[in-house]
C-alpha cells in the first residue's frame, strides 16, 4: 500500500497545471512520494519547486495535465457516442475550429445534458487520476485533506 493522496486535491492540482497551458502561465504541481502532500508552484503561489526536485521522480512526481490522462477531446466524443449519438458528426465538426468546447456545451444545454456531462467528466478524471496514482505507487483516497 502506497502513500495516500486525496483524489479531490489531486484533481484540483491537475486542473491548475492544465489551465496553465492555456493561460500561458507557469503552473506546476508535484506529489511528494514520502507523504502524499501536493506542492503547488507558479504565478500567484508562494511555493517554489522543491529544492530537491529531481527529473527522475524519485522524491516528487509531477501532477499530470488533463491531456496526459486522455480526458480532453476524446472524452467529449465518448460522451456524445454514449449520450447523444445522433449529434456525433456535429460535435466532430466543432473541433475543426476555435471555440469547440463552448459550442459543445451549448449543444449539451439545448439537449438538457450539460449536468450529465459535468458529472461524467469529473468521474472520468477521478478514475484516470486513481489509475495514475496506482501507476506511481500512491493510494488514492476519496475526499480532500482540507475537509
Amino acid at each position: 500500500m502506497g502513500v495516500r493522496v486525496y483524489i479531490d486535491d489531486l484533481l484540483d492540482a491537475c486542473e491548475w497545471v492544465s489551465a496553465g497551458e492555456t493561460a500561458a502561465i507557469d503552473a506546476e504541481a508535484y506529489v511528494c512520494r514520502s507523504d502524499g502532500r501536493i506542492i503547488w508552484c507558479g504565478e500567484g503561489i508562494d511555493e517554489d519547486p522543491p529544492e530537491d526536485l529531481e527529473e527522475d521522480g524519485t522524491l516528487y512526481v509531477a501532477v499530470p495535465r488533463k491531456n496526459e490522462l486522455d480526458v480532453g477531446r476524446s472524452l467529449v466524443f465518448r460522451f456524445v457516442e454514449e449520450h447523444l449519438p445522433r449529434s456525433l458528426g456535429e460535435v466532430e465538426s466543432y473541433f475543426h475550429k476555435r471555440g469547440a468546447y463552448a459550442r459543445f456545451k451549448s449543444l449539451l444545454e439545448r439537449h438538457g445534458r450539460l449536468e450529465a456531462w459535468y458529472h461524467y467528466e469529473e468521474a472520468t478524471k477521478k478514475e484516470s487520476l486513481k489509475q495514475w496514482c496506482a501507476e506511481n505507487g500512491f493510494t488514492a483516497t476519496d475526499g480532500s485533506a482540507g475537509r
